[in-house]
Formats: structure tokens, C-alpha cells, sequence
């Protein structure tokens, strides 16, 4: 094992990961902005954990009611069952 090999979206230790609500401008959520909802949902449609957004507890919250209140309305989807 020469070294470590580092990750092209994770940053080194000690840096801090960069908020991607703070990025985009927002303070808060809106279910009905869904071209937002997407950036924190997976091709799968699952939610992204809060190490990869790198968002607050609060925030990370507040992007999971927002997405499960837009699956309610048919505006984004359900994450994809795979039976084999």
C-alpha cells in the first residue's frame, strides 16, 4: 500500500466541505422547487446522506420533508425498486 489515494469530491482532512444549500443561495426549501430537490436526490432516487451534501442537521431536515412532500404531489419520484 504506497499511499492514500485521494478522492476527487472529498476533501482533505481538516478541509471543510462546502454546503450546497449556501452555494445555490438558499436559506430555506420550497417541495415545489424541484430542479433544487434534484441536486440532493441520487439516480436512484434516494435522499443524499449529509456527508456528501455537507448541509446542517436543520438543513438536511428541512431537504428531506421538503422531497418526501414533493413525492406526495407526484412532482419527483420514489427511489427505484430493483427485483431481480
Amino acid at each position: 500500500m504506497a499511499g492514500k489515494v485521494r478522492r476527487p469530491n472529498k476533501p482533505v482532512s481538516g478541509e471543510k466541505r462546502k454546503n450546497l444549500l449556501a452555494s445555490l443561495g438558499l436559506k430555506t426549501v420550497d417541495y415545489k422547487d424541484t430542479n433544487t430537490l434534484r441536486v440532493f436526490i441520487s439516480d436512484r432516487g434516494k435522499i443524499r446522506s449529509r456527508r456528501v451534501t455537507g448541509l446542517t442537521v436543520q438543513q438536511q431536515r428541512q431537504v428531506a420533508t421538503a422531497i418526501k412532500n414533493a413525492r406526495e404531489v407526484a412532482l419527483l419520484p420514489y427511489p427505484a425498486t430493483t427485483r431481480s
